[in-house]
């Protein structure tokens, strides 16, 4: 089964929300978000590197939530809100990264050509809210859907107000969930060897 198979079992079995179907129809014939990748040059910078991270994440934070400390934490939620945050928290990706090249030199010290990704982006509206924002155009998510994928990044980022960050762990424990998700993934199953 390919990536783009799995991702389109899993959503297809478990998101059921209306408008659901019209946003699968937007990935599917209005984006790139399978054949994009996840960064430009780090943590699954290849082409379908978005969908396979996406699925990486969704594995992890399933993994995550059926662990004795989640469990004793309480961390209990439904397949769908599982299968949006974490197929869906990096949908700010889209249409962002455009191939292009750059010149290293290999292991003689001879320069070559090496396609990359340049990341371009032309609705610059942040990481997790403009995953809010697409999703929210197509379908309702719940508030702790909504601050899940707001705060997937954590504390990685240095313009992120650490005090909202915490508060929003806080409040939503799936953001939490997902955070650590996301970074297990990224760093551990998806990051430089």
């Amino acid at each position: 089964m390919t990536n783009k198979e799995r991702f389109l079992e899993i959503y297809e079995r478990c998101i059921k929300r209306e408008g659901a179907d019209r946003l699968l129809e937007y990935l599917l014939n209005g984006s790139d978000f399978f054949e994009a990748p996840a960064s430009a040059r780090f943590h699954s910078s290849f082409a379908g590197g978005l969908v396979e991270h996406s699925l990486n994440v969704y594995d992890c934070l399933v993994g995550y939530l059926n662990s004795p400390n989640a469990k004793r934490f309480g961390f209990e939620y439904s397949e769908e809100s599982i299968a949006i945050v974490a197929l869906l928290h990096d949908l700010c990706k889209v249409g962002v990264y455009k191939k292009g090249f750059r010149n290293v030199k290999d292991d003689k010290g001879v320069w070559q050509r090496v396609d990359t990704y340049e990341y371009d982006d032309k609705l610059p509206y942040g990481h997790g809210e403009k995953s809010v924002y697409i999703i929210s155009g197509y379908m309702k998510l719940t508030r702790e859907e909504a601050f899940a994928i707001r705060y997937h990044m954590g504390y990685s980022s240095e313009r992120e107000d650490p005090r909202n960050v915490s508060a929003a762990f806080e409040m939503f424990p799936l953001a939490f969930a997902l955070s650590t998700a996301d970074s297990e993934a990224t760093y551990y199953i998806e990051g430089k060897k």
